[in-house]
């Protein structure tokens, strides 16, 4: 019995040791999902724009891997009568899942969105056999008109259950207050418009990022008067414990100072659990001195277990050029150089801004919210998650290159770098109070 004993506890440490050493992607086409579309197949939807919607649904889902041990994907389709097509779990493979979206017939009938949804909270949701091993429940509702029922209560029973509801608003018959009651605040995340469904696909990238950012980017980072879905890496990559506390750009700003001795290193899967989505801002404010000026290191970088880059933010200061690494689905890595004559005021010795806006084909940098350059990238694949994410590291070593740092953010959501300003620098607050001051006179001089 002993030995059985030793045997099997031998057994269990070698299958906890092959996990381990397994490597592991994880992004949004790796999300464990429970997703349910809830599509309008009223009259006034009409079987040619049926059929729109269901490419438009085709092209959504074609960003996940549908398996058991990934998105499950199921469809109900609803007039004043309902159709369950697809149940959740019914397919295993993307390619299964989309052959029968195209073999969904139109229903037809009125429009009872919110019976709709009670179906869906009441029998689809609770119909999946995978339990708590699902981390996201997501409602998708399609609709085209106003709804001939209530969908208030069935929204919020829905919302009590943990289930997130997106509304998908098409045509003019729609009513915005109809759609901000289906869906979750703010209605800026969780509700899309698009004018008639032959525009429908227009609004498709928005709604794979949003789905995306549901899977990927569960923290909030509090920001002027709203929360924005990211990761706060001064935070979540401890510098607020391990660096020196030192003043920031401005009087009212805090930073930190990354000496050689402080390592800011974390495991990639307590940073960034479910990977990275398609699109993303990075932001820094930070100051380079001394030796930093002219260092070749990365900023920021993942690394996978055997080292190998998954994205990565490098600044050369000889070259004085900065680079933006990520994967490639061709090779190991791609990297996209920033070497516009303004990238080298981040060299000079003073506090500056800089951000990178990442999307699926291409990559735009700023310094000071001035856009440099912006460089096209090819496609991506999910990063390794059972690395390292470093800080301040010397180009492939594992030394500490000494800077400053004030703010260190992701940010999920694309558009928060239209946002997010440098107001933090001195001169570009200067300069706007100077350009301030100018409108002021050039309007008084205009009467």
């Amino acid at each position: 019995m002993v030995i059985l004993k030793s045997l099997t506890l031998l057994l269990l440490l070698a299958f906890k040791q092959s996990v381990e050493e397994e490597d592991i992607r994880a992004g949004c086409s790796t999300a464990v999902n429970d997703l349910v579309y809830i599509v309008d197949g009223s009259w006034s939807v009409g079987e040619e724009d049926f059929e729109t919607a269901k490419r438009w649904l085709v092209n959504v889902t074609s960003g996940f891997d549908v398996s058991s041990l990934y998105s499950q994907v199921a469809v109900v389709q609803y007039s004043d009568s309902l159709r369950l097509e697809i149940s959740l779990g019914e397919h295993q493979s993307a390619r299964e899942l989309i052959r029968a979206i195209w073999e969904i017939k139109y229903l037809g009938g009125n429009t009872q969105t919110g019976r709709a949804i009670k179906f869906a909270v009441d029998h689809v949701f609770a119909s999946s056999q995978r339990g708590d091993t699902v981390k996201n429940r997501i409602a998708v509702v399609v609709t085209d008109g106003k709804s001939q029922d209530d969908v208030v209560d069935a929204s919020e029973e829905a919302r009590a259950q943990g289930i997130i509801v997106f509304a998908v608003g098409v045509g003019s018959e729609i009513t915005s207050s109809e759609l901000k009651a289906i869906a979750n605040k703010p209605s800026s995340d969780y509700v899309l418009y698009a004018a008639n469904y032959t525009t429908i696909d227009r609004i498709r990238d928005s709604m794979e990022q949003k789905l995306c950012e549901e899977s990927v980017c569960p923290t909030r980072i509090p920001v002027a008067s709203r929360d924005e879905k990211g990761f706060e890496l001064i935070l979540g990559m401890m510098i607020h414990e391990k660096a020196k506390k030192i003043h920031g750009s401005l009087g009212s700003e805090t930073a930190y100072l990354l000496d050689k001795g402080v390592d800011i290193t974390e495991q990639t899967r307590d940073i960034f659990p479910e990977g990275l989505p398609p699109s993303y801002v990075f932001v820094a404010t930070i100051r380079l001195r001394g030796a930093a000026i002219t260092e070749k290191f990365d900023l920021w970088r993942v690394l996978s277990k055997d080292r190998e880059t998954q994205v990565a933010v490098m600044l050369h200061g000889k070259a004085k050029t900065v680079t933006f690494t990520t994967t490639d689905t061709r090779s190991l890595e791609q990297r996209a150089t920033f070497k516009a004559q303004d990238i080298q005021r981040l060299f000079d010795g003073g506090w500056h801004q800089l951000k990178i806006l990442v999307r699926p084909r291409r990559a735009i940098c700023y310094v000071d919210d001035k856009e440099i350059q912006e460089l096209d990238l090819e496609p991506v694949v999910p990063i390794y998650i059972n690395g390292k994410t470093q800080i301040a590291k010397r180009y492939v070593s594992e030394a500490t290159v000494p800077i400053e740092i004030q703010k260190l953010r992701l940010y999920c959501d694309p558009m928060q770098s239209e946002r997010e300003t440098a107001c933090e620098i001195y001169s570009v607050v200067r300069l706007d109070a100077l350009f301030a001051q100018s409108l002021v006179f050039y309007l008084s001089t205009c009467t």
